[in-house]
Parts: C-alpha cells; sequence; structure tokens
C-alpha cells in the first residue's frame, strides 16, 4: 500500500472533489457575504406566527438560508479535516461557525413566538394558509416542545454561549490526532510514524514485538494527557446536562428520549437482552484465541485477524468489490453507489495531518463527502461499503423530500451503512474462490457486529453513566474512567481476553462519546441491518421493497414509523435476540469453514 507523507503527494484521483460546493475560495466567500445578508434578512420576520403568509415567507427563507450556510460549513468541515491545524482552514471553519450562532440568534424569536400560540390559533395558521401544509410536520415537531422552548432573550444567549464553548470534540481531536507524537516502529526495516490513522493497521502486524511496542508507546502518550481529556470530557457532558435543564428536561437521556419520541423501554430492552448474551460474545473471543493459539489475548492482540488472508486490495479492486456485494439492492441503489466512484466523493488516502477514522458528511444541497484512512485491507473496504451506504441514503433522502425534511437521526441512519457491511461479507463467503478470503468475509461482519452491538451497549451504558455523575454533581475524571472502562472490559471480553494496565485507556480515543448517546445507535441499526440484509439474500422482495421505502424516509416520520416500514418494533427483544442468533450462526459457520473444506 502507498504511503505518502502529506497532502500534496496523495494522487488526485483518491481525494474529494469538492467543487460542487465551491469551484474556488472566490465563490465560497462571495456565497458567505450573500448568506450572511440572508441571515440577517431573518429577523425581519419577528412576529410572523401571527400571519399564516408571513409565516410562510420566513421558513421559505429560512431553509433557503439553511440550505447555502450547510454548504458553507460542511466544506470548511471537510477542508479542515484535509489538514488539522492549518491556520486558513481553522479560520474558515470558525468564520462559518460564527455564521452559524448568528443564524440561530436571528431566528431564535421564532420557536418561542410559535409555542406562545394556543391551540386554536396554531391550527387556524393552516387553514389560513394551506400551503403551510408543507411544514406541518416540521410544525408539529416544534410545538409538541411547547413546554421546552426559552424567552427569546435566553435562547440567544445559550446558542452564543454554547457557540463559544463547545469546542472540547476539537480540542480532543486535535490533541489526539495531530499533536501527540506516538513515536516510531520499525516495520520491516523501515521506521513508520504511530498515528491514529495507522495504528489499527500497526497492531495487525504478526509481529508480536510489533504490536507489542505500538500498543505500548501508543497508549504510553494518551495516559500522558489522561486528565486533559477527562477535563474535556466533564465540560461537553456538563454542557449538555446543564443545557437539558436549561430546557426543561430532567436531564439529558430525557431530552434525548424526547427528541426520538421513544420511550426508555426500547434502550432497557436493548441493554438486557444484550448483556444475557454475553455468552455468545466471550465463545466470539474464545474462537479468535483458538484460531491464533494463544493462551490469552492480550490487548494488543484484539486487532489481529483470524482470517490468514493477507490479500491486499487496491482501491478500485475495493470499489468493485462492493459494486458487486450490494448488486442485491437493485439497480436503482446501484447506480446511486457508480455515482459516488464516478464524482470522488471519497477522500482514501491517510497521512499525518488528516482526521482519522471514516465518516459521510452531507449538507441539505449536497450528497455526502466520504472521509477513509485507506489501508488495503479488508476493514478498508468495510468501511467503503459502510460509508457508502450512508451516501446512497442522503440520496435518495433529497430525491424524496423537501429540504425542510432531508435529515434523518443517527438511530435511522445507521441501518443504511451497516446493511452493506453485512452484504459485503455475505458476498465474499459465498463467491469468493479462496478460503481464507470467505473466513475473512465472517471475521469482517463478526468484528463489525462485536463493535457495533456489544461495543456500542458496554459504552452507552458507561456513557450514561457519566451523565448521571455530572447530573448528581460529580465529575468525570481520569480515575473515574479509568475504573469504570476496565471492569465493563473484564464483564465483556470474559476469560479469553487479559486485561493489562492500558487497557483502562480506550475510553480516549472514543470520539463518539462527543456525540450525545450516539452509540446506542449502533446497536440497534447493527440488529436491524443483519435482519434486513439476510432476508434480501434469501429472496424476500417484499423486505428488499420496503427497505428502499425506508431510505426514502425523511424527517417527517418518527424513527419509530420508519423501523414499522420494515416490519420492526424497537421494544421488541426479539429484534436483538435475532442479531445474537445471527452474531452465534457466523461463529458456527467460520468454525466449519475453517476445519473443513472450502464450502
Amino acid at each position: 500500500m502507498q504511503k505518502y507523507n502529506n497532502r500534496s503527494e496523495v494522487p488526485e484521483e483518491y481525494k474529494w472533489d469538492l467543487t460542487p460546493f465551491f469551484k474556488n475560495e472566490e465563490e465560497y466567500n462571495k456565497t458567505y457575504t450573500t448568506t450572511l445578508q440572508e441571515v440577517n434578512d431573518l429577523k425581519k420576520y419577528i412576529g410572523c406566527t401571527k400571519d399564516a403568509h408571513k409565516l410562510y415567507e420566513f421558513l421559505h427563507l429560512q431553509y433557503e438560508t439553511l440550505v447555502h450556510f450547510e454548504d458553507l460549513y460542511v466544506y470548511a468541515f471537510l477542508k479542515d479535516d484535509e489538514e488539522l491545524g492549518k491556520e486558513e482552514n481553522i479560520i474558515r471553519k470558525n468564520k462559518a461557525e460564527q455564521l452559524g450562532a448568528m443564524l440561530s440568534n436571528n431566528t431564535s424569536f421564532f420557536e418561542p413566538e410559535l409555542l406562545k400560540l394556543s391551540k386554536e390559533e396554531y391550527e387556524a395558521l393552516f387553514k389560513s394558509n394551506d400551503k403551510l401544509l408543507e411544514y406541518k410536520a416540521l410544525l408539529d415537531k416544534i410545538y409538541r416542545n411547547k413546554d421546552h422552548v426559552l424567552p427569546e432573550r435566553e435562547e440567544v444567549i445559550v446558542n452564543e454561549l454554547t457557540t463559544a464553548m463547545n469546542h472540547y470534540d476539537d480540542m480532543s481531536s486535535n490533541l489526539l490526532n495531530n499533536e501527540h507524537d506516538y513515536g516510531k516502529v520499525k516495520v520491516d526495516g523501515e521506521n513508520v510514524v504511530i498515528a491514529t490513522t495507522n495504528y489499527r493497521l500497526l497492531t495487525k502486524n504478526k509481529d508480536e514485538n510489533i504490536r507489542k511496542r505500538v500498543y505500548n508507546l501508543f497508549n504510553k502518550k494518551l495516559e500522558q494527557y489522561s486528565s486533559s481529556n477527562a477535563s474535556y470530557l466533564n465540560s461537553y457532558v456538563s454542557m449538555n446536562d446543564k443545557l437539558a435543564q436549561i430546557y426543561h428536561f430532567k436531564d439529558s437521556w430525557s431530552q434525548k428520549l424526547f427528541n426520538l419520541n421513544l420511550s426508555d423501554k426500547v434502550f432497557k430492552t436493548l441493554v438486557k437482552t444484550t448483556e444475557e448474551h454475553l455468552d455468545s460474545l466471550h465463545r466470539y473471543f474464545d474462537l479468535k484465541r483458538e484460531v491464533l493459539g494463544l493462551d490469552k489475548l492480550k490487548m494488543y492482540d484484539l486487532n489481529l485477524e483470524i482470517a490468514a488472508s493477507d490479500k491486499e486490495y487496491t482501491i478500485p479492486e475495493a470499489q468493485e468489490l462492493i459494486r458487486k456485494a450490494i448488486k442485491p439492492l437493485g439497480e436503482d441503489y446501484s447506480k446511486k453507489y457508480a455515482k459516488i466512484i464516478d464524482n470522488h466523493y471519497i477522500d482514501y488516502c491517510q497521512y499525518k495531518g488528516k482526521c482519522s477514522g471514516g465518516y459521510s458528511a452531507s449538507s441539505l444541497n449536497q450528497d455526502s463527502r466520504i472521509l477513509l484512512s485507506f489501508n488495503g485491507n479488508l476493514d478498508s473496504v468495510s468501511t467503503i461499503a459502510h460509508e457508502s451506504g450512508h451516501n446512497v441514503h442522503h440520496q435518495y433522502e433529497n430525491e424524496n423530500n423537501p429540504y425542510q425534511y432531508r435529515f434523518v437521526p443517527s438511530l435511522v441512519a445507521e441501518v443504511a451503512s451497516l446493511t452493506n457491511e453485512c452484504l459485503l461479507s455475505s458476498y465474499l463467503v459465498s463467491n469468493s474462490q479462496d478460503k481464507e478470503e470467505k473466513l475473512a468475509g465472517i471475521a469482517n461482519i463478526l468484528e463489525v457486529i462485536t463493535s457495533n452491538l456489544f461495543g456500542a451497549v458496554r459504552e452507552g451504558k458507561l456513557e450514561q453513566e457519566m451523565y448521571s455523575l455530572v447530573h448528581k454533581g460529580g465529575a468525570i475524571t481520569k480515575e473515574f474512567m479509568d475504573k469504570k472502562t476496565k471492569a465493563s472490559l473484564k464483564k465483556y471480553y470474559g476469560p479469553a481476553v487479559k486485561i493489562d494496565k492500558y487497557a483502562k485507556n480506550k475510553w480516549i480515543t472514543r470520539s463518539h462519546y462527543y456525540m450525545n448517546f450516539y452509540l446506542y445507535s449502533y446497536a440497534i441499526c447493527i440488529s436491524v441491518a443483519s435482519s434486513v440484509a439476510s432476508k434480501i439474500l434469501a429472496g424476500d422482495q417484499a423486505m428488499l421493497t420496503n427497505y428502499l421505502k425506508f431510505l426514502k424516509c425523511g424527517s417527517d416520520k418518527w424513527p419509530s414509523e420508519a423501523f414499522a416500514i420494515l416490519g420492526v418494533n424497537l421494544e421488541d427483544q426479539k429484534v436483538y435476540e435475532d442479531a445474537i442468533k445471527y452474531f452465534d450462526s457466523l461463529i458456527t459457520k467460520f468454525k466449519e469453514i475453517y476445519e473443513g473444506e472450502v464450502k
């Protein structure tokens, strides 16, 4: 796999194309100026809720402005992640964030005004101007917040303070991805700089000495700054807890449930069912230990592949493999995937200073762009499949919904990405002529479920404990996070894994803790995705039809309504039991192929 020292060395065909956002800085600045004027014009509509026609004008301008703002912000966000710490990128992103704060401030009058209306006055608006029906689902969701919106001046103060203070995730990311010097390790006679973008790959090396050295150097550096990371996390959680109370919620968790219109039973059922079946996870780690020929799995062994395939995929090979894997989703879906490749929506390559990991980021007006740290292994291919699922989902959303409904919560969004990963692994098992690649396909989806179901529940529970501690007047410290992380790992990993002195550091690199209860979304969505993929592969045309309908849903539907299209009730433990049964069947299938002939 070609290595790059900086962005300028990366071939253009492996960089994302951001010119559909803005062709150059001049166009960006011109759009910024016109959007700034639109933002200021929004203040003219104070009092618009008394006039149904003025209200419609306001909503129309608000979403036109939001479309322009999102293009500005997403572009600035993407450019910053290309080269973290670069002055011009920081300035552009800060400028976009300030514009966002102005947009929030200049529209802060609206919700308090709307919620002052009586039920009769509110319903009369739609009779006075039937064009408002375009926005009714949106307005209904706002109106149900009647007890949770502040007076206009207080809304402005909260927006300004939140914008000024909410940079804890940026500080943590910059520390982890840009400022830390994790040292070097010699691999095949070459000194390799350890970074967050290649850490996972380096800890897959067959040489135990290399894995151990990388693990120790990386964690030694993390530990030096763990108190700082705990401080960032404490400030972020404290901010969210106070904001929830300011908006008259009991706590942040209550606010989350309210915003999703879901009962706590969904999440209690998820956690209870998962923890009742930890023996399945222990069985997986025991399989891993046996295949690798180890008495115990050490923490630096956990990224090792249980399939012996050393196959390295080029970027074109990865693109083609995914194209074949998603074919069961139909011609239209395949065309949307081709658009990702043909239009250079993906930024593939890794180098020091680039944001690590993988994501798909979109605006209301543009298809998403995908950031990767591609290293040629199957895990990287799976990440492309995952993020491409998000991109195609965004395409369906944008095609089938007006601007005001072109977004869905993560609880819905992750189904599209994880379904693709299930399809990829199934394709390899069914079509590869190579035994090790078949095993790699199963091993990949086992890791996906391990991380997204069991791992997400473990960390989601820890996240709830963090919020509970802060809500009760406590503070998140290094000692608290270390203790809770270590205890949860012992419980979930079981007897096959040796929990060492650095295991407690896993919380430090988890960026999802800065996403306010995002982790549970993965656990629910992998449960649904495994069912969707299995049924489509079995030829269930009704499920395929319903899945495509599901992808077209906008935010005018609640998550429970979207899942109902798939025949899923999130309060039913069968949803999660079926996912764990699928996980168990994969372990069994792996053993059959591993111990026998290719089937």
